[in-house]
Formats: structure tokens, sequence, C-alpha cells
């Protein structure tokens, strides 16, 4: 997350250890494994402070999902804004995809327990998955305008960017060996990259 400009404030705080602290557990013991007692002694508060700062576990979930999908794809979106060619997809979704790794609490939350509560991905969906998208538009838009890509519908184009990078978030979560190197999340992010600019039929096809 963004560090704060200001100090954080005695609730501020504390409500960042209560969301910290959800995270972590989430991920290792999945929602329905954590109970508020095991958060509020995780974020060293008593059970009750957290119904003080959010309304129920489910209120925290959401919290923790949504800040985290914030998080990738606002990053994502960051870098290719200021890459130097828009031909450079690989080194970005290189970078991308070696920073997940760093984060695997929260790609476990955010891919995982969003499969189980459709009001986490209605809020997603709503807050940030849609206006992310709106970003990546205009930015392959432009692309298509200088005639770097060619003319497809933007927004499409947008769609199947940002599917690509959460489902190989996903697939790194959840299938792949946990003892992934860097190399095979270098090969990932130059793949997924070279299938997006080029396709996979052979030229002569």
């Amino acid at each position: 997350m963004p560090l704060l400009s200001r100090p954080l404030s005695q609730r501020d705080d504390t409500q960042e250890r209560i969301l910290k602290a959800a995270q972590r557990l989430f991920a290792k013991q999945g929602y329905g494994g954590t109970t508020t007692r095991d958060l509020a002694q995780a974020a060293g508060v008593a059970e009750g402070t957290l119904f003080r700062h959010f309304e129920n576990k489910k209120a925290i979930l959401v919290e923790v999902a949504t800040r985290g999908w914030v998080e990738l794809l606002t990053d994502l979106l960051t870098e290719l804004s200021e890459m130097a060619s828009y031909k450079a997809v690989a080194q970005v979704m290189r970078r991308r995809m070696l920073n997940l790794s760093a984060n695997t609490d929260m790609l476990r939350v955010c891919f995982m327990e969003a499969q189980f509560h459709p009001d986490l991905r209605e809020r997603v969906q709503a807050e940030v998955i849609s206006k992310m998208t709106d970003v990546a538009e205009a930015f392959f838009e432009t692309a298509m305008a200088r005639g770097t890509y060619r003319q497809m519908n933007p927004r499409v184009v947008a769609r199947i960017f940002l599917g690509m990078f959460t489902v190989a978030g996903f697939s790194q979560t959840t299938l792949a060996d946990e003892a992934s190197s860097p190399q095979d999340m270098k090969e990932l992010a130059e793949t997924l990259a070279d299938i997006f600019l080029n396709g996979v039929l052979a030229k002569d096809c």
C-alpha cells in the first residue's frame, strides 16, 4: 500500500494492524478457518476492538482483498504508463511477475477467497477492475492511434491484457511449484508478453 504522507493516527494504526494480521491469517488458514479471536490475537487488540473498526469479519476480508487488487493493478498500470516503448510489455510483465512472489499472502487472499464470496467479487469488480480497465483502455487506444498496435477494440484488448496478468497470478499462487525460481518467473512473464504481442500461430500459418 502507498505510504500516507501524514502520521498514522491511533485509529488508523489499529486498522492497519488488523488488516495486516488478517492478510496473513486468511492466506494461511483461509477465511473460514480464521476466527475473530484469531484476528484479535494476531493484531494485538481486544476482540471487541475489531468491531469498532469493522462491521464484521467479512468486512475485514473485503477490505484486505480490495486493497490487494488495487495495489496489484495500480503497480502494473503505473509501469505501463512509464515504459519507454509500447513494445516493452515483456519488461513490465517480468517485473510485475517477480513482484508477485514477494506478495504471496496477499495473492492468496485476492485470488482464492474471491471465488467463494460474491459480495467480494462485486466490490472488486465495481471499485477496482472496471476503473483499471478504463485506464488500460486509454493506454492501448493511444498505442493504436500511434500505429504501434493494430486497430482493435481497445477495451477488449485491455480486458485481455489484465486477464492474462491476473490469471498468471492465480496460477502462480495455486498451481506452480512454490520453489519457482526467478528464471521461471522471467520465462512466464516473457511468454505472456510474447503471446499478447504476437499470438501463438506460426508466421507461415
